[in-house]
């Protein structure tokens, strides 16, 4: 398309019109309804697992996906509940945005700039519209390349963009005028990229980057060789039409590779007599000609009058002009273009013509109309072009036939296979690495371009989009570096980021460039980037070196007036432009920005007399350099904050080094003009600095700064040890220190950060690549409280450590061996204990360090486990009696002077280990995984994968009692995973085992007849070994089972008392699913009803579960036929994982699902089944009336027996019943004193 002119008011059109039509619909933050969970009969509960954040699955827009690290991102909004969640995402970088607020004040979007290649899903290069109130995606077509700036400017309706991309006149730079679209810039853009623009104080617009001059083709240029490359002929499928008959004649391909002009068979190409015809070159790759070749034949007087070039796939005629032989003047072809003519001048070896536009194509035709003699014919064609180019596949580079080995080639070097081009620019070449073979692989492919004249280039690798083959999911990232100029070092390696949907290319280099000689030759070479974990497909198709225009007079920096129609070549009177021409050649600017009226600027310079570098101020028409002569390297970004500019790069300190811990990020006082330390800054270079909101108090949120780059550490500072990062840290300015180093119950936020935007009434929106859960300070522990439905730290700092070793990992279960494992309430007479054990470090308060086994008692004080045990022990089961504390994993160490294995005492109470330990169990790779204690019994069950309990045979299942270790039964082995027990005598085992032999995957124990059982149909009905056990009754013989089938798939069932049940549900569970718990718990709402679970139920599934209908989740709700997300969390760059869940109390069935019928002496006569596991009204009424009568009974008859005690007590005794003579004592009493004082005033007693 072509723009119009920056100050045309000529409205677009149809095009302009239709380009702002949204293209797809945006996200929509719709909360989910949040399950009724009745925790209450529960006491207190908790969760364990494996993640760093966490929280519950409020709305639809929430997901475990981690911060991405493939090198492409997406705009980033905040949730009401505080998350962050992605509202389009984009295959590449986002590199800039701003809010565009026309004058009238309305917000028209909100545009975004990158390299990416599609955005929300649709493409779009480079460049779109987004809607923050509907999340809207909008295109903005036109641009082909990459935007690096953008500024909206409100003043004058217009998004100034710049990058490196081009557009119909313009190079580099463009702009977007109200809601017409793009139109040119007076000056056409530059020549060379754009990197950052800002609006000065006056009222100008500043444009810096890495150029020495405008793109207006009207300013003079030096001269310079063009259609420098020859487009390859001879490897393209040569077609021809009413070809002549005559051997040696006939072969369209008579002509490819030829320049002598000689005639004759094999040399030249004919049509029939007396008629028109056709040559036609289909290419394997798109190319823009410049110039057309043809050496015309000769042969018996024939030869080509006439022709015309028509273009594919836009199958279009093309433009031509030539230099006419007689006046030698530049003359077009005839008006339509329809018609070229060719001389037969045998004196004339060929014949140029030049393409008045250039346009893409991948295959051309010459129609032949009219002829010399009887007919027509050639003798060689060539194609020229511009920029030179370089591809993978060697068959596309220039004809040998052409140079002498000098011309355009490549050397692929692995097992590279070549891919059609499909909707690509060209075929390309594709590998297939397996995470393995990716650190040692011999991959590569080095382009060897054909430079003819020295130079500046801008050199460019392309890269194939993946959607057309499918390969999204896998691609890598590539390693690129290049050499440009003889004895020159070669550039620092890049990554480039291949997951693209659409094809794209990313700038490597802009400089000078050394013509190719005997000695010397330019090169670039693509290989895997180290380190890629996990298998990739790795792309290499094109490098391309694009000549730039020279039109002089500018230095990285360029001042823009807005009112001016046109571009001044006396760049003299502006500051900026000035400014830049002071400095040393070879200016790279890549960041401006304006604080207090002043203008600052950064980059990679340094001035003639060398006073400043890297950066400096622009004020009061004068460029002045900062305190300390600047920077001593190169800087990245610059952010105003209040009075602090924050600057970012890869420096250390200032340039004359006086001010040290300025380590890639340091703060400027505008105000004081003095440099600031972020503490001691951070170990790598800085790219971005991104404002941010966080509630660093509770509630109240404050603006810090988070820096994002490539660095792994912040630096140690003061008593701040060192802190491990991986590119993202987070400086809060109220504190003057980094989060990382802050003991703060905040929000977990991990990713980088490239850009943010604010939005008036609106939440900044945010764009790179970030993962966040809801719950402040927790990792791997957190609590879990149903009024209200809510998720909380626990108090408890962990941090998971790496399995050391494959004898680390639990043998059955699935269950995590990093993070929190396990926990238990401990709650007996004052004794009030939280234990979470799993393989982990954490901070006691007393400062000290824990492993693996953390306490934590009724005023949150948190504790460990003295020494003793090996640091690398895992604690994967705990169970209580009294206050001790029975603990099992992949424990070893030496207690009291005797080795313990897989199981240890400790004492609650005492806060230490019981003075004697069980003797160790022995096997290979001991590992317990269960512990239970018997019913109304001090037996302690112990189960795993050992042999023995010291000398004692007891494979698979030991039992611990008063001192010693029993064998329960005979038979059993393999290694168990879970165990419940049904009623008080008989134990359900799961796991991968055996009995006398005969695999099983569950087994009943008899304590009574002291014997081992499979469980009916358990071989045939569960497909693999069993991970996971819960009780689906208060008996326990009804119980759900899962674990991973023989094909690695999860499986679920339940068993209903005589036959198992499959579980799919609505779409089942993913292939990619680990359980690793399960759990029945309480509803306050009942679910529709099913033979499954219980209306007033539900099913708890913790793990790493892959939901087919949403994706990955760490725990999800089963309520008989659907899977709910109920907890997401994430681990490092990854999805997080629950463990377990458990509670101070045990879940009673009989409260959810039956009626106790109680009589009016309280007690239990009968159990009524609920109808729908809820009571009816009726029974409601009879239960109060029952208590009622019962209590009242009960009442009064304890009155009697306590006033009876009483009278005892006190010694009454019982009066005589009978007497020997009644009336002897009546006449004792005289009458008067019995009637005497009736009716007389009675008065108060006297004290």
């Amino acid at each position: 398309m072509r723009f119009r002119s920056r100050y045309n008011t000529t409205a677009a059109g149809v095009f302009l019109i239709q380009l702002l039509v949204p293209s797809t619909q945006g996200v929509d933050f719709s909360p989910v309804q949040l399950p009724n969970l009745n925790l209450d009969q529960l006491g207190r509960v908790a969760l364990t697992g494996n993640f760093d954040s966490i929280s519950l699955y409020t709305y639809k827009q929430q997901t475990e996906s981690a911060f991405s690290t493939n090198g492409s991102q997406a705009l980033i909004t905040q949730l009401p509940n505080g998350d962050y969640t992605a509202a389009a995402t984009a295959d590449a970088y986002i590199k800039t945005m701003c809010p565009f607020v026309m004058k009238n004040g309305q917000l028209a979007g909100v545009v975004v700039g990158g390299n990416f290649t599609s955005l929300g899903g649709i493409e779009a290069q480079g460049v779109a519209m987004y809607d923050p109130n509907t999340s809207q995606i909008s295109p903005l077509p036109g641009l082909l390349g990459q935007v690096s700036a953008v500024y909206c400017d409100q003043d004058t309706n217009t998004v100034y963009v710049g990058g490196d991309f081009k557009g119909a006149d313009s190079t580099n730079a463009v702009a977007w005028v109200g809601m017409s679209g793009w139109a040119n810039l007076p000056f056409a853009g530059f020549n060379g990229p754009v990197d950052t623009i800002t609006k000065a104080p006056n009222g100008n617009i500043i444009f810096g980057g890495t150029f020495t001059g405008l793109g207006n083709t009207t300013a003079p240029q030096k001269t310079r060789k063009n259609d420098q490359q020859i487009v390859n002929l001879s490897t393209a499928n040569i077609s021809s039409g009413a070809t002549t008959d005559t051997n040696g004649f006939n072969d369209p391909k008579n002509i490819i590779c030829k320049t002598s002009g000689q005639d004759g068979p094999d040399n030249t190409w004919l049509l029939e007599d007396k008629t028109p015809g056709f040559w036609r070159a289909d290419l394997n790759f798109g190319f823009q000609p410049t110039r057309l070749r043809l050496w015309n034949a000769h042969q018996d007087g024939r030869g080509t009058k006439t022709f015309r070039f028509t273009a594919f796939p836009i199958n279009g005629i093309m433009n031509l002009t030539y230099i006419d032989p007689v006046t030698q003047e530049n003359t077009p072809c005839d008006a339509s273009g329809a018609r070229c003519p060719l001389s037969d001048n045998t004196s004339l070896p060929f014949q140029d013509f030049q393409f008045y536009n250039q346009v893409g194509m991948n295959a051309f035709q010459i129609d032949i109309s009219d002829w010399y003699g009887d007919g027509g014919g050639l003798n060689g064609i060539q194609l020229f072009q511009d920029d030179i180019y370089a591809y993978a596949v060697p068959d596309l580079n220039e004809p040998a036939c052409a140079y002498t080995g000098l011309g355009s080639n490549s050397t692929p070097t692995g097992p590279w296979k070549i891919t059609p081009s499909a909707q690509s620019g060209s075929q390309y070449l594709t590998t297939a690495l397996e995470a393995q073979d990716v650190q040692g692989a011999n991959a590569s492919v080095v382009f060897k371009p054909n430079i003819k004249q020295k130079g500046n280039y801008s050199v460019t690798i392309y890269t194939p989009g993946c959607l057309q083959d499918n390969s999204c999911s896998s691609r890598g990232i590539a390693n690129v570096t290049g050499i440009f100029t003889e004895g020159g070092a070669p550039i620092p390696p890049q990554q480039i980021f291949q997951t693209n949907n659409y094809d794209k290319y990313d700038q490597i280099y802009h400089g000078p460039v050394d013509m190719n000689s005997d000695s010397f030759r330019s090169t670039v070479t693509l290989t895997p980037y180290i380190p890629q974990d996990n298998s990739i497909t790795l792309v290499a198709q094109r490098v391309r070196y694009a000549p730039t225009n020279y039109t002089g007079g500018l230095n990285g920096i360029f001042e823009f007036n807005p009112t001016q129609n046109s571009t001044l070549t006396d760049f003299s009177n502006s500051p900026f432009d000035q400014a830049g021409m002071n400095l040393q050649p070879g200016v790279i600017v890549t960041s401006l920005a304006v604080a207090g009226g002043i203008s600052y600027v950064g980059g990679n310079f340094s001035d003639m007399n060398g006073d400043f570098r890297n950066i400096f101020l622009i004020a009061d028409g004068n460029a002045t350099s900062l305190p300390n002569g600047g920077l001593n390297a190169p800087v990245a970004a610059l952010e105003v904050y209040g009075d602090l500019l924050y600057v970012g790069g890869n420096f250390t300190d200032t340039a004359n080094g006086s001010a040290p811990g300025l380590n890639n990020i340091a703060a400027y006082n505008t105000v004081s003009q003095s440099w600031l330390a972020l503490g001691s800054g951070v170990h790598g270079r800085v790219n971005t600095i991104v404002p941010l909101e966080i509630n660093v108090t509770e509630n109240q949120p404050e603006t810090c700064i988070t820096v994002n780059g490539h660095f792994d550490r912040i630096e140690a500072f003061d008593s701040a040890p060192a802190a491990p990062v991986q590119g993202f840290g987070v400086w809060v300015p109220s504190r003057q220190n980094w989060l990382q180093n802050l003991n703060l119950t905040t929000r977990t936020i991990t990713g980088k950060l490239s850009t943010s935007t604010n939005i008036t009434g609106s939440n900044p929106l945010l764009a790179g690549t970030i993962s966040s859960q809801g719950v402040p300070g927790a990792m791997d522990a957190v609590s879990l409280t149903s009024k209200p439905l809510q998720l909380n730290s626990l108090g408890v700092k962990i941090q998971p450590q790496p399995v050391a070793s494959s004898k680390r990992k639990r043998a059955v279960s699935g269950q995590n061996a990093t993070g929190a494992v396990t926990g238990l309430f401990h709650k007996n007479g004052k004794l009030n204990v939280t234990v979470i054990g799993g393989h982990f470090t954490a901070t006691a308060s007393d400062g000290s360090t824990i492993n693996n086994l953390a306490f934590i008692n009724g005023t949150g004080a948190v504790s460990g486990i003295g020494s003793g045990l090996d640091a690398d022990s895992v604690f994967l089961a705990l169970s209580t009696q009294a206050d001790i504390l029975w603990a099992g994993g992949t424990v070893s160490g030496r207690l009291n002077n005797a080795d313990v294995n897989g199981f240890i005492v400790y004492d609650l109470a005492q806060g230490n280990f019981a003075p004697s330990q069980p003797q160790a169990l022995v096997g290979d790779d001991v590992v317990v995984n269960a512990i239970t204690t018997r019913p109304k019994s001090t037996q302690v069950y112990v189960a795993g994968s050992f042999d023995a309990a010291g000398s004692l045979g007891c494979p698979s299942v030991c039992m611990y009692d008063k001192g010693r270790w029993n064998q329960p039964g005979s038979g059993l082995s393999g290694s168990v995973a879970a165990l419940t027990w049904q009623g008080n005598d008989k134990l359900l085992a799961g796991g991968n085992i055996s009995i006398n032999g005969n695999a099983t995957t569950l087994a009943n124990f008899d304590t009574k007849k002291s014997q081992w059982t499979p469980l009916d149909d358990s071989t045939t009905a569960v497909p693999g070994p069993v991970t996971a056990l819960a009780a689906a009754n208060d008996a326990a013989s009804e119980f759900w089972v899962a674990g991973k089938s023989s094909n690695g798939s999860a499986f679920l069932l339940k068993y209903d008392g005589s036959k198992f049940h499959t579980i799919s549900g609505d779409g089942g569970l993913g292939d990619q699913t680990t359980i690793q718990g399960l759990s029945m718990l309480s509803l306050g709402d009942d679910h529709d009803k099913n033979d499954l679970v219980p209306q007033s139920m539900t099913l708890l599934i913790t793990g790493s579960l892959n939901l087919p209908n949403f994706g990955n989740a760490s725990a999800a709700l089963f309520n008989g036929t659907t899977f709910t997300p109920f907890i997401l969390s994430t681990s490092g760059n990854g999805p997080g994982s629950l463990s377990q869940i458990f509670s101070e109390k045990t879940v009673n069935f009989k409260s959810s699902g039956t009626l106790l019928t109680i009589t009016s002496l309280g007690q239990v006569t009968s159990l009524i089944p609920l109808k729908a596991g809820r009571m009816a009204k009726g029974f409601v009424v009879l239960i109060g009336l029952a208590c009622a009568l019962g209590a009242t009974f009960l009442l009064v008859v304890a009155g009697i027996l306590v006033e009876r005690y009483r009278r005892r007590a006190e010694g009454y005794q019982p009066a005589p019943t009978s007497y020997s003579d009644k009336t002897s004592n009546m006449g004792r009493i005289p009458p008067e004193h019995l009637f005497g004082r009736l009716g007389q005033r009675s008065n108060a007693p006297v004290l």
